[in-house]
């Protein structure tokens, strides 16, 4: 049976900026949750100290949780080879900081869809680049999850491999055990693209999941693809919703996760509204695990 995680987006901006929650806040909020651990982010403030990371590791074990999965981003599609090594230098530490945070999944993405470049050139200098931490995630027994991303809330311009067919085109690219998918139906959306069929793609890839649901305000698909390039973070039209609410039809996509028998980590990555909303979202969650599995 799958367990399930939950991810603090609601509370980002206080948790790895103005520091209004800290993280010990966090974890006594999320332990009120009926869920089985945390999806953790490299950018909480406090995790550049390295000696902070076995502590919080020990303060969500007492909490009865666990840390399953690292979100980080790294960017591998950029021209310079300099920039390119710092990436793949950050992507190493990450692994190490999932190691010791106990966890066995750290996410990786292809980097950004930067105009000048082919998509010969940004699939090369991603798969490169993730084979190179892959050697070293190997080591630790660490899998590396590459997620049909949108954008990180500090990129420019959306994720390179966003549409489906580069995103397949970069996991058939990599044939290791510690390599798979962390498949966000969501994120498929914003392609144009319908989820059920990437699923069907990469069912056999997939490693981890993001449960969640999108929803757009006051504007459209459209409306969303004018506004996603040449600025920072996600467009002005695109929210996250409470999931069973939004676009999303979970009912097939755990019917078709349950055909492969996938029995990993389900991490929740909603609740923009605050934790009664996130509440809702692990209910709904926990309601389709138990119908499914």
């Amino acid at each position: 049976m799958p367990k399930l995680a939950v991810f603090p987006k609601a509370f980002m901006k206080a948790l790895c900026v103005t520091g209004e929650m800290t993280l010990d806040e966090w974890i006594d909020l999320a332990s009120e949750l009926e869920i089985d651990g945390l999806e953790w982010y490299a950018g909480f403030l406090g995790m550049e100290d390295s000696n902070n990371w076995s502590r919080y590791r020990n303060r969500v074990s007492d909490a009865g949780l666990e840390i399953p999965m690292m979100c980080c981003s790294p960017d591998f599609t950029h021209p310079d080879p300099v920039f390119r090594k710092e990436q793949i230098r950050k992507q190493k530490q990450w692994i190490d900081m999932t190691h010791v945070l106990g966890g066995r999944y750290c996410r990786v993405l292809s980097g950004q869809r930067r105009p000048e470049l082919s998509l010969d050139e940004g699939v090369k200098l991603a798969v490169d680049s993730i084979h190179e931490c892959l050697d070293y995630a190997r080591t630790l027994d660490i899998t590396l999850i590459l997620e049909n991303h949108y954008k990180d809330d500090f990129w420019k311009f959306p994720e390179f491999a966003q549409k489906a067919a580069v995103f397949c085109q970069l996991v058939e690219a990599i044939d290791d055990p510690h390599f798979g998918v962390n498949y966000d139906p969501s994120n498929t959306f914003l392609a144009g693209e319908d989820p059920l069929e990437l699923l069907e793609k990469v069912k056999y890839r997939i490693k981890t999941m993001h449960a969640s649901d999108r929803y757009l305000v006051g504007g459209t698909i459209e409306d969303l693809r004018k506004m996603e390039d040449n600025s920072e973070g996600y467009a002005s039209v695109l929210r996250h919703g409470e999931i069973g609410k939004g676009l999303n039809d979970y009912d097939a996509i755990f019917t078709t996760l349950k055909s492969v028998h996938f029995d990993s980590w389900i991490s929740i990555e909603d609740g923009v509204d605050g934790m009664d909303q996130l509440k809702r979202s692990v209910d709904f969650v926990n309601r389709k695990i138990q119908q499914y599995w």
